[in-house]
């Protein structure tokens, strides 16, 4: 009995150890899995995490994002730093405010605007807003789609992608128009994925996806015609030109893409949709990005830019969580286990205490009732014997 109860009594001691130290483990796992299908929670969990293991992290980012002369996502460090009580020396948040408002003084606005309606190529707000005014007017999509479509006929090399986002801008521009500026974020949407790709910030398995969707919404023979026929300075037939030769009914997806990302430029910024366009691997990357801006707002570019994709979804496995939260189970099960074992042993040792003291109680008034009787027959035996 003693040998069991030893057992069980070190049984309790290991279980309660490992469940010490399992449990941490478990309780953070269990975190991220409830928190998988909530970009806006999983990037708070998995930011927190990070800064557990390095506070300096937010410090480091603001002074490469300044080195880099991006002071959006430097004052979005620091806005992330604030939200989070993170002390920032002075003259760093002084470097940040002068350098966010150079960025947004009138002039640098104007030429950027400039730059992007002539180039069509958008880096921040003011640029994108050029770019999607040139859109609006159709001359940048008409000009992607010539120079696109004549290589395309030429059998030089084109870029597909970028010709089916020029064609589906071009198709959804008259509805931009119908409805006074109700499809704009799908029109800004298009013409941030069109730029991405032109500038090479479309991560690989985004640009596959979208390159597959964009050859099915493009009838190609009818496009070439349209090419053929169409110039940058005939918009009009151009226009008619390619809206007959886009798959209206294959865009679904494509356009669905176009939406969530306008919806990321909208709350997060220019740069914030860039940003999710160069680390998504396909829509669904895209999608919780919206919802991750929607709750972050400007600050998402700094969650992007800490925890990359892990900011949208469990970049460990979710089977490695599971384990840690199997163990701890397993441990508090042995831990109930050794108890029950246990509180088994010392109650029947405590059972067995009690048979054996009342069996020596008994032994023993056993022995004392003999004794009376010997005593009582040795004092009869002695009146009866003859004097």
């Amino acid at each position: 009995m003693g040998l069991k109860l030893g057992i069980a009594k070190a049984g309790i001691a290991l279980c309660a150890v490992a469940l010490v130290l399992t449990w941490p483990h478990a309780r953070r796992s269990a975190a991220f899995l409830a928190a998988q299908d909530d970009p806006a929670q999983l990037s708070e969990l998995q930011l927190s995490a990070a800064l557990q293991r390095d506070p300096g992290l937010i410090g480091r980012n603001i002074d490469e994002a300044l080195q880099a002369h991006d002071p959006e996502l430097a004052d979005s460090l620091v806005q992330l730093a604030a939200t989070r009580n993170i002390t920032l020396p002075d003259d760093v948040k002084q470097r940040v405010a002068e350098t966010v408002a150079a960025e947004r003084s009138a002039t640098g606005v104007a030429t950027r605007f400039a730059t992007g309606l002539i180039t069509g190529k958008a880096e921040d707000g003011a640029s994108l807003s050029g770019t999607v005014a040139g859109d609006l007017f159709v001359f940048g999509d008409i000009r992607d789609v010539i120079r696109e479509g004549s290589n395309l006929a030429t059998g030089a090399e084109a870029d597909r992608l970028v010709l089916g986002l020029a064609a589906a801008g071009i198709a959804i521009t008259a509805a931009t128009y119908v409805t006074v500026g109700g499809a704009a974020p799908v029109r800004a949407g298009l013409t941030l994925v069109k730029d991405a790709r032109k500038v090479g910030r479309l991560g690989e398995g985004l640009a596959s996806w979208a390159g597959r969707s964009a050859r099915e919404v493009v009838d190609a023979p009818a496009l070439r015609r349209a090419v053929a026929d169409g110039a940058v300075v005939r918009p009009d037939k151009t226009v008619t030109a390619v809206k007959a030769a886009f798959r209206t009914e294959k865009a679904g997806g494509l356009m669905r893409l176009a939406k969530d990302v306008g919806r990321v430029g909208e709350k997060a910024g220019t740069r914030g949709a860039l940003d999710t366009l160069k680390i998504a691997e396909g829509p669904k990357d895209v999608a919780r990005a919206a919802k991750l801006a929607e709750s972050k707002g400007s600050q998402t570019r700094a969650f992007l830019k800490i925890l990359g994709r892990g900011a949208l979804l469990l970049t460990t496995g979710a089977w490695n969580f599971a384990w840690w939260i199997f163990g701890a189970l397993m441990t508090l099960f042995g831990l109930v286990a050794s108890l029950k074992s246990g509180v088994e042993r010392l109650t029947q040792s405590w059972i067995d205490r009690g048979k054996a003291r009342r069996a020596r109680r008994l032994i023993a008034e056993a022995k004392r009732a003999e004794a009376e009787r010997v005593r009582a027959d040795t004092a009869v035996a002695g009146l009866m014997a003859p004097s």
